[in-house]
């Protein structure tokens, strides 16, 4: 797993969101976008990551990001959870991992003694299709936390 460094130019992918529409990174491309990768809808961890996402939508929209939630899952779980917990922003369908491997956050993972393939939660800021920083391995709770101390230090 390599993960994508802060620098890097990013290619252009596509991905359908929680309503099976599709949208590129490129129509996104002049926002400030903080994009983060999530192992799985409606389990516990990505339940309060999403939900914190959601509580702090005040101070994201004043610092000017736009957020969008990548994991594995089908749109429709997506929307499912979307819907369960009022989720105000984009999330994003890799069935085929192909955009997690692509930012080195799908790899093995262990958990009770059992291994395998699976997304490492993980975020990354990005503008103009340049990865501005990345974050690996985020822990759920403290991740806007990260990303805020960040960029009050960088932007």
């Amino acid at each position: 797993m390599a993960l994508l460094q802060t620098g890097e130019t990013i290619s252009d992918f596509t991905l359908l969101d929680q309503d099976g529409n599709g949208h590129s990174l490129a129509e996104l491309s002049q926002k400030l976008i903080l994009l983060y990768f999530y192992p799985k809808a409606m389990t516990p961890g990505c339940t309060t990551q999403a939900c914190l996402i959601r509580d702090t939508q005040t101070e994201i929209s004043k610092r000017g990001l736009t957020v969008i939630g990548i994991s594995c899952d089908a749109p429709a779980r997506l929307k499912k959870f979307q819907e369960k917990e009022q989720l105000n922003f984009m999330l994003l369908s890799d069935p085929d991992h192909s955009v997690c491997s692509y930012f080195g956050v799908w790899g093995k993972k262990k958990m009770a003694g059992r291994e395998y393939e699976g997304i490492h939660r993980s975020s990354f800021l990005i503008r103009d299709g340049r990865i501005l920083a990345s974050f690996p391995k985020i822990s759920p709770k403290t991740h806007l936390t990260e990303i805020f101390t960040w960029m009050d230090s960088n932007l």
